[in-house]
């Protein structure tokens, strides 16, 4: 009995060898290689749902190894790359999708090609295909993807171009600008030392986000040195200011007394904030130093949500901050809220004539509180999110301004501060260096500047 067993044994063996030399048909394959990528695809898009983008990225590149035909694999390779600010290389990838055949019919594909054209600036191109994706998109999801939006930003966009006016920005010191992104500048001492947000190498706690693989966010100063005309002493060495997770200042008073900054630490080992949340810093009359920023205890304020970006009226009664705790139906919108005494009061949305259903951030409130500065890309513009003003008349906003290609590009502008006394602004932009893109922090010369109105 034993003896059968064996050469059942080796029967088998010698059949499953036959059937292991006996390649299986070509389009057996396919099938199963398409079926596997359409597994990997669907696993990538819930990663990147999910806001897991270096994950998502991973099994989107194995799902075109095994079908090279997938064109939304393809087309999520080029979000990310969008998503990054990789302008270039996500225009590249659209481009390599668009060339799989039938696949210049699908209107995503359409509308990615021309959202990358747009953000490099090819403005005439952009519009065309933004049209053409409108023609192949659903009504539904045309109005998901806000293409007329965009189309109108494209026209709006021509038309600054064309319009003789100059950029009055330009960008600072790359003492100050290096390879990594900065942001969120705000001068204070009359313009002597400069305070930015920075996602360095030197970070505290040197570790990278788990979510986009860039370092966490510090604050750093800057100090103005008149012998070699620049920005000088440069450090996130300051004490009491930065944590391990993200950290960014928005704010400081004329008098330079007071602080507001961003803190958000939900990533870290340790978590000390329940989402974004909004801390108050003041300075120490003794030292003349900034004592350790103190978490702003209002509930309508500070929630689970995202809260940062605060600003503040000159006698520090009224703040306006940013929040997406009405993600549901909105980005981030902006909320005000006015001190009640030495206490805050309720906090409240601004109208829809400032916020839209697309993002409105890093708002910035003139010193007697009678104009809202605010980037936002839900209001007609040049693209991405531009730079506008509202004025507020008699307690009710006017409808917001763009401020056109003086301070405003076909990418995202923000972080706008504007110092009359100085006849300067400071901002974030986007350039584009070597294919790549950074977020790089520009000073505009306000000689001159009248705030427009309608």
């Amino acid at each position: 009995m034993k003896n059968i067993i064996i050469l059942a044994g080796l029967f088998f063996i010698s059949i499953n060898g036959l059937y292991a030399k006996t390649p299986a048909p070509t389009d057996s394959i396919n099938i199963i290689n398409k079926t596997i990528a359409s597994k990997l695809l669907n696993d990538g898009i819930y990663l990147y749902q999910e806001g897991k983008n270096l994950e998502a990225l991973l099994k989107f590149r194995e799902a075109v190894e095994k079908d090279p035909t997938n064109w939304r694999a393809i087309y999520y390779i080029s979000m990310i790359s969008y998503d990054k600010k990789n302008f270039h290389q996500a225009l590249s990838q659209i481009k390599t999708a668009l060339k799989i055949d039938k696949a210049d019919q699908e209107g995503e594909l359409l509308e990615q090609y021309a959202r990358s054209l747009h953000r490099i600036g090819n403005v005439d191109e952009a519009l065309v295909n933004y049209k053409k994706a409108q023609e192949k998109l659903s009504k539904a999801l045309s109005k998901e993807l806000q293409v007329s939006l965009h189309i109108q930003q494209c026209q709006f966009a021509k038309k600054e171009m064309n319009s003789g006016r100059k950029t009055k920005r330009k960008v600072i010191s790359r003492r100050v600008n290096s390879k990594y992104h900065e942001y969120s500048p705000v001068l204070a001492d009359s313009g002597k030392v400069l305070y930015f947000t920075s996602r360095r190498a030197d970070t505290k706690g040197k570790s990278l986000n788990p979510a986009d693989q860039q370092y966490f966010e510090d604050i750093y100063i800057a100090k103005w040195n008149p012998e070699i005309k620049d920005w000088d002493s440069i450090t996130n060495k300051i004490k009491r200011f930065n944590t391990p997770g993200f950290d960014a200042l928005s704010y400081v008073s004329p008098d330079g007394s007071k602080a507001l900054i961003t803190i958000n630490t939900e990533a870290c080992v340790k978590v000390t904030t329940r989402g974004s949340d909004i801390f108050e810093t003041k300075k120490s009359k003794r030292s003349g130093k900034f004592g350790t920023p103190k978490i702003l205890k209002n509930k309508t304020i500070n929630t689970t949500f995202f809260e940062g970006a605060a600003t503040l009226t000159k006698n520090g009664k009224t703040m306006y901050f940013v929040t997406d705790r009405n993600f549901e139906k909105k980005a981030t919108d902006i909320w005000v809220v006015h001190k009640e005494g030495n206490s805050w009061g309720k906090a409240k949305a601004l109208s829809d004539v400032i916020n839209t259903p697309g993002r409105e951030t890093t708002p910035f409130i003139s010193e007697d509180g009678k104009y809202l500065f605010f980037s936002s890309n839900g209001h007609v513009g040049m693209g991405g999110l531009d730079i506008y003003v509202s004025e507020n008349k008699k307690g009710e906003w006017t409808k917001p301004i763009n401020l056109g290609v003086m301070v405003n590009s076909v990418n995202n502008d923000t972080h706008f501060q504007y110092y009359p006394a100085l006849k300067k602004a400071m901002m974030a932009s986007i350039v584009s260096k070597k294919g790549k893109n950074n977020i790089d922090i520009y000073e505009v010369d306000m000689e001159g500047f009248v705030i427009p109105k309608k």
